[in-house]
């Protein structure tokens, strides 16, 4: 062998097929660099080599070159193995599809992302490149990628590991072998203690987790007990799985998670193993097969976190039918709110659901007139808010309820949960959710000083207390992720929010001036008590954005509005967080994220608001938007301009098709969101793409702009005349 230095490429011991094809790929797109076999493998792997490893650029351990180690790439692992010439100061590049667990040393880099397989990471730069693969080699990245992903099911599977599968798929990959080596037979002696932990297996509900537990006597030593906890998995379905083997006075220990709340790594780490989140394992010296499961369990009961549960995604309050309302009036409110279903209630009891398919079906039998409850869907249908998503989804499917009513101890309703509720916890992975969480929450941090955000987490820990969620919403979450900086700090209650308001007065000081109609309420902190401080989010230099201190705190309600004819001020009902944001002007203002203890930083968007965003699109959130209030076309303008974004061809659509309805507004509504305009750093902007869409025509035939408009605005900004009243009264003096 050669004494020039040298890259090596490694993995851990007791190899799977995930960190074998990781070696073999990482080869690929560093060819001067040697992929080095681990000396333990899983046996489905040894099979494999034997029949492929001749052609494939794989170098044994015991032939390691002897040339000065320059360089580490690590793959599906972020512990180093022992092998000759790495040494600490060695340089490492981790390459793995887990998430950091611990601080990496100084010359130590980390390229991970969280998808199924590791191999599907290094697939992605072999596609860039275009890289040429032999059969063999695409063979064995394909088994990398659906071993990982149990052929693209677990739960931790993403797109990319599709779409890196299909390239393979493009490279000749033969799925006779793929078959045969990830469903390769047991040998005897696994086969016997396969038998064992099945019979052995029991079930536990921790935190509305099934967790199993499989233990079991070896009377001969086995290297691939992991290879037993995946058929165990597939067989069992639990959310997690430990299998515990005692042999030879010593308990091997293997874990498998498939949700996010239980960190098995964690959990065999406690009993002095190690791993990730999903997959760990650990060795119990001297130990007892019964006293080392029974401290499993407490390890386990001590940090399973609770799994998602109907609170997280329910909407709090929600509507109601009395069971002696008629049908007619039941349609009527329909109409007026777009609900497709009311739980029915009788002496504040579920005692039925009456759907709008109902309601027009009795409508056309002339039973208009009858109560709801001759007609509604009978039963007690109901859910706690601690119940777990399964048996929400369970309900739905036994009883094909597409609401359900969320109910407290006493049989109260609290709150509603639709199938759509469940649809979108399914459209983001666990781990997405969780890190997209995560993201929100660090935004948060970062934008507020600690004595404003504990403030909030109190307020948050209030509304729980009470059963109202707590919600930033709107601008304040717009300009959170556009990296804006933050002004007023007010809240949407999904709840009472003048009952919180109060509470929070009565227990901290300060005054509550509240609107009863509207559901608003103003908490005016005391003078002798704490004030917020300045606060802001640094800019694109650095430079912190301070404004100016804030001694009131703002209350809304939730609330849905209804328009009795088009440009009318709208009625208001209390309503779901979710109804709120319906009735928003556009998709980018129509986000809130969440301050519940259980679910800081959460972002809800239901309307495809964040993706707006990234794409500078102003968009309504219906065809109606624009009838119901005319004003949202100064708005559409003024967002435009301030943000560099466009309005939609659609939205322009609508927007042109309700110009006349300009006509009844009130000349008040209409100052009002002028004057917002000129508050803009460059308001000529709006007003000239205002006039460009054919709306300061409608306001009055005398409102135009031209370039005179723009040349005195840039002169008066040049000599900061704008920010003088007699400025402000002469631009004014254009809708008087």
């Amino acid at each position: 062998m050669t004494d020039r230095p040298v890259t090596l490429i490694l993995t851990h011991e007791h190899a799977d097929f995930d960190a074998i094809a990781s070696l073999l790929a990482a080869s690929l797109i560093t060819p001067r660099a040697a992929p080095v076999l681990p000396r333990l493998v899983n046996r489905n792997v040894r099979g494999f080599l034997a029949l492929y490893g001749p052609d494939l650029p794989f170098i044994d351990p015991d032939d390691l070159p002897t040339g000065k180690v320059e360089r580490v790439i690590l793959v599906d692992t972020q512990s180093m193995p022992s092998v000759r010439g790495v040494t600490p100061d060695t340089p490492v590049s981790v390459i793995d599809h887990h998430p950091l667990t611990d601080a990496l040393p100084a010359h130590w880099t980390f390229a991970g992302e969280r998808v199924g397989a590791t191999t599907t990471l290094i697939v992605e730069r072999i596609a860039e490149r275009r890289l040429a693969l032999t059969t063999a080699q695409a063979t064995l990245l394909l088994l990398g990628i659906y071993e990982d992903t149990g052929g693209l099911l677990y739960a931790d599977t993403t797109a990319r590991d599709a779409h890196a599968a299909g390239y393979l798929l493009d490279r000749g990959v033969n799925l006779a072998q793929v078959r045969e080596f990830l469903l390769h037979a047991l040998s005897e002696t696994q086969r016997a203690l396969y038998d064992r932990l099945v019979e052995a297996a029991q079930s536990h509900e921790i935190n509305g987790h099934a967790i199993a537990i499989a233990p079991a006597t070896s009377h001969e030593h086995l290297d691939e007990i992991s290879t037993l906890a995946h058929r165990l998995r597939d067989l069992l379905e639990p959310d997690a799985l430990f299998i515990l083997v005692a042999f030879d006075g010593h308990i091997q220990i293997v874990a498998r998670s498939t949700d996010e709340s239980i960190d098995v790594g964690a959990i065999c780490q406690a009993l002095g193993g190690g791993g990730h989140a999903r997959a760990a394992a650990a060795l119990v010296r001297d130990g007892n097969l019964s006293a080392v499961r029974d401290r499993l369990l407490d390890e386990i009961r001590r940090r399973v976190r609770p799994a998602t549960t109907v609170e997280q995604i329910m909407s709090r309050g929600g509507q109601t039918l009395d069971a002696s309302i008629t049908v007619a009036e039941a349609a009527r409110r329909m109409q007026r709110t777009g609900f497709e279903g009311y739980p029915v209630l009788k002496d504040g009891q579920v005692v039925g659901l009456l759907t709008r398919r109902a309601v027009d079906r009795a409508l056309n039998h002339k039973m208009g007139g009858r109560p709801v409850s001759a007609i509604m869907e009978q039963g007690r249908v109901t859910v706690a808010p601690d119940d777990p998503i399964d048996k929400l989804e369970r309900l739905m499917i036994a009883q094909g309820w597409g609401q359900v009513p969320v109910v407290d101890a006493a049989g109260q309703v609290i709150g509603i949960v639709t199938r759509t509720d469940v649809l979108k916890l399914w459209a983001a992975s666990p781990g997405t959710r969780s890190v997209r969480r995560e993201e929100i929450a660090a935004r948060l941090e970062q934008a507020l000083p600690p004595d404003l955000l504990a403030l909030i987490r109190d307020i948050a820990a209030t509304a729980h207390a009470v059963n109202s969620g707590l919600f930033f919403v709107g601008g304040i979450v717009r300009d959170l992720l556009l990296g804006q900086p933050l002004y007023d700090i007010d809240f949407v209650v999904e709840g009472d929010a003048i009952a919180l308001a109060r509470r929070l007065a009565r227990e901290r000081g300060g005054q509550v001036r509240s609107h009863a109609r509207f559901g608003t309420a103003k908490w005016i902190l005391p003078d002798s008590g704490w004030r917020m401080a300045d606060f802001g989010m640094a800019d694109a230099t650095g430079k912190s954005a301070v404004h100016h201190p804030q001694s009131t705190i703002d209350f809304v309600t939730a609330r849905t509005e209804f328009y009795t004819h088009p440009t009318a001020l709208p009625q208001v009902e209390q309503s779901s967080i979710k109804q709120d944001l319906h009735r928003r002007d556009f998709t980018i203002n129509a986000m809130a994220v969440c301050l519940d203890p259980d679910r800081f930083g959460e972002l809800l968007d239901f309307y495809g608001g964040e993706r707006d965003l990234r794409e500078g699109v102003i968009r309504v959130l219906h065809s109606l938007s624009f009838v119901e209030d005319p004003t949202r076309m100064l708005r559409a303008a003024r967002f435009e301009q301030r943000f560099g974004f466009r309005i939609d061809p659609r939205t322009l659509d609508l927007l042109s098709g309700a110009l006349d309805l300009l006509d009844r507004v009130s000349g008040a509504r209409i100052r009002n969101e002028l004057d917002l305009i000129f508050e803009e750093s460059q308001p000529e902007k709006a007003i000239c793409r205002l006039h460009e869409l054919g709306v300061l025509g409608r306001i009055h035939p005398a409102l135009h702009c031209d370039e005179w408009l723009m040349r005195v605005y840039r002169e008066a900004r040049e000599v900061g005349l704008s920010e003088q009243p007699a400025f402000t009264t002469w631009r004014c003096s254009l809708i008087d």
